[in-house]
């Protein structure tokens, strides 16, 4: 064999494990949830039914709750999340700040915390006769204690902060990396040309974080159409369906209902397709061809 003829065949099999690993535990159970996503029923008693479980989705009242519920969470909590981290970069990146190491891990320790424990947690303190209804009527005046776990407009609210808490220190170690790599020199020129420090945020450092807002962008939003844990140990998708989640939805209907794997793999290239129809928005309204994220 020639040298060349050697080193290609050496070099394919270093990535032919990874190919094989990839495509055994990635594509081949999405190819196989996707026929499963054309039948109806569970185990040995699948039935073929073609498209009509997609149909189905447009006519079921529960997934149309769950679909909705999820959009709001995505409109609403990833731009809060992603904004909270980028200010929070841009004032521990501050050269004179004392403590950096201290804040830093303050703010990113929820990311790391146990999704039950801090969910119990959070059940607690928003419970009726909890710490945040004491608070608030204790200093604010509130007339009556709000229902934030009962009331479908608050339960809402209270999972937008849950996420909000426990992601907002992750996506901001994103921005604090990037913003190190910023050279200082480029905002003191800026300063001595009279930039006041809401410009250079606008003029300097946003555009210098345009491939990792990006980045952050894209996967808050995959995570918040996976959402699961948050609603599923808060509010168990209640009261009725007001927080119910596509995730959740799946889960009920392999495990909770009467199972029908068929329509919960349906449901589930929901997310799929929401994923990259998203993505490819996102890509296409801030991203640049020329830059690699």
């Amino acid at each position: 064999m020639s040298l060349k003829f050697q080193r290609t065949f050496v070099g394919w099999l270093f990535i032919l494990a990874p190919i094989l690993v990839i495509f055994s535990f990635s594509f081949y159970p999405m190819i196989q949830a996707f026929l499963l996503s054309l039948q109806s029923g569970m185990g040995n008693h699948l039935e073929f039914v073609g498209f009509d479980n997609y149909i189905r989705l447009f006519k079921d009242p529960t997934f149309l709750a769950a679909l909705k519920n999820t959009l709001i969470y995505l409109i609403f909590q990833v731009p809060i999340m992603l904004f909270l981290a980028l200010i929070l970069s841009v004032l521990l990146n501050y050269p004179g700040l004392k403590f950096k190491g201290f804040f830093r891990t303050a703010i990113f320790l929820p990311a790391v915390t146990s999704l039950v424990a801090y969910s119990v947690i959070f059940k607690y303190l928003f419970a009726t006769d909890g710490l945040v209804n004491t608070f608030l009527q204790k200093f604010l005046f509130l007339p009556e204690p709000i229902n934030w776990i009962t009331d479908p407009f608050w339960a809402k609210i209270t999972i937008i902060i849950a996420i909000t808490w426990r992601w907002t220190g992750y996506n901001m170690v994103f921005y604090l990396a990037a913003l190190q790599n910023i050279d200082r020199e480029i905002y003191e020129a800026a300063k001595i040309d009279g930039a006041s420090s809401i410009q250079q945020f606008f003029k300097i450092t946003v555009p210098m974080l345009k491939p990792i807002i990006l980045f952050t962008t894209i996967t808050s939003t995959i995570g918040t159409l996976q959402l699961f844990d948050e609603v599923m140990n808060l509010t168990y998708g209640g009261p009725g369906n007001a927080t119910l989640t596509i995730s959740q939805y799946i889960y009920y209907l392999s495990f909770k209902y009467t199972p029908d794997f068929g329509y919960a793999a349906t449901v589930s290239y929901v997310i799929l397709i929401l994923i990259v129809v998203l993505s490819f928005l996102q890509l296409k309204v801030t991203g640049d061809r020329n830059e690699k994220i």
